[in-house]
């Protein structure tokens, strides 16, 4: 799971704290259970294509 939080949308890096991490926003729940790896997959991983944009304006 952590490896696909890479190449996810919503892992951005937080210049507050100087480091990466996810900007989804959890319940306390969530949370919870994604920190202690109880989940399979992450429900709200979504792709990043940092080329879509691009591909958009053409």
């Amino acid at each position: 799971m952590a490896l696909k939080c890479e190449s996810c949308e919503y892992y951005d890096y937080d210049e507050y704290t100087e480091s990466y991490g996810c900007t989804m926003s959890l319940d306390e729940d969530e949370q919870i259970r994604f920190m202690q790896g109880n989940t399979k997959e992450c429900p709200y991983y979504k792709f990043y294509d940092e080329y879509k944009s691009v591909q958009k304006q053409n």
